[in-house]
């Protein structure tokens, strides 16, 4: 039976309305799915509903530039910066009176799930990112890679360039499937499933957010003066303590870190898992029951750590 996930609410967060989807009890201990580029909500569409059966309260927000999520004022700068996202984040959590949650993602996601991690530890319960700690600035971004790591980051200098904005723009959801298929390479998706998503990628402020992420990285586009402090912690790459699972597909076609190379960026309760079975890129929608299990796992890891330090037993979930 095919899944879906939809926003079902807008909640005005910070700069934006965000196009929400809420699955679970709304008492239950609270899960913050966060999606990448050029995905969705709807990669979440059977994890979401394997944790609400859990009893969890699971938010799936459009990040800014996708689906129903909007600018509140046209005078605020489409900024796709890594610091921007999490703001967004942060806001969302504040406007539904969530004091802290288990923080999950991929790609874009995983990476604001990681600054969430890092620089606010105490509104993040537990923590579970597809291919690990993905923090950086953009000085080691100006460091150059070899020629095969470089290959895999093709779309990043082509949007630095005014051809690739056009092309961009005018190709998106072409452009959304070459990258489906070229990151997760033994994924058989559905047309179904592709369609969700490139719904999604129509809104009007879609193309300058991607643009500006991928520019930023390389120096070439300015973030705003507001974020710079938060900016230049996360450079200096900071340790990560809360409970964490770290996630990995045997068959990501999408530049990502070897697990050993961040394993010492997790100093707090920490497990890595990579996942067997041709599984790509886009982890919770290829394989959503391990995804969701380790979403429990982690919450369960941070239960368990509270008991230890008051000396009593941690609770089951769900």
């Amino acid at each position: 039976m095919t899944t879906t996930l939809e926003a079902t609410a807008q909640v005005e967060a910070g700069a934006l309305s965000v196009g929400l989807a809420e699955r679970g009890p709304s008492d239950g201990p609270v899960v913050l799915l966060l999606h990448g580029w050029p995905y969705s909500i709807d990669s979440f569409s059977e994890s979401a509903g394997i944790l609400a059966h859990q009893g969890y309260r699971v938010l799936v927000p459009h990040l800014r530039g996708y689906g129903t999520t909007r600018f509140l004022s046209d005078e605020t700068p489409r900024n796709g910066q890594p610091a921007a996202l999490a703001a967004d984040a942060l806001a969302l959590l504040d406007a539904l009176d969530v004091a802290d949650a288990v923080v999950a993602g991929f790609d874009w996601g995983a990476r604001t799930a990681n600054v969430l991690a890092a620089l606010w530890p105490e509104r993040c319960r537990a923590h579970v990112a597809v291919s690990g700690y993905l923090l950086s600035s953009q000085a080691a971004n100006a460091q150059p890679l070899p020629p095969a790591a470089e290959l895999a980051w093709w779309y990043q200098f082509y949007f630095a360039t005014r051809r690739g904005e056009l092309g961009y723009d005018a190709n998106r959801t072409d452009f959304a499937r070459l990258i489906w298929r070229t990151a997760s390479p033994k994924w058989e998706f559905s047309e179904d499933e592709f369609e969700r998503t490139a719904v999604a990628l129509q809104n009007p402020d879609h193309a300058r957010i991607v643009i500006h992420n991928y520019r930023w990285r390389l120096g070439l586009a300015d973030g705003e003066e507001r974020f710079d402090q938060v900016e230049q912690r996360l450079a200096e790459r900071p340790p990560i303590s809360v409970p964490t699972i770290t996630l990995e597909g045997d068959s990501n076609g999408a530049a990502h870190p070897d697990p050993g190379a961040y394993r010492d960026r997790f100093t707090g309760p920490y497990e890595h898992r990579t996942l067997a079975g041709g599984i790509g890129h886009n982890l919770p929608q290829e394989a959503p029951e391990a995804f969701a299990r380790a979403v429990v796992d982690a919450d369960q890891m941070a239960r368990s750590t509270e008991g230890d330090a008051h000396g009593t037993e941690a609770p089951h979930a769900g």
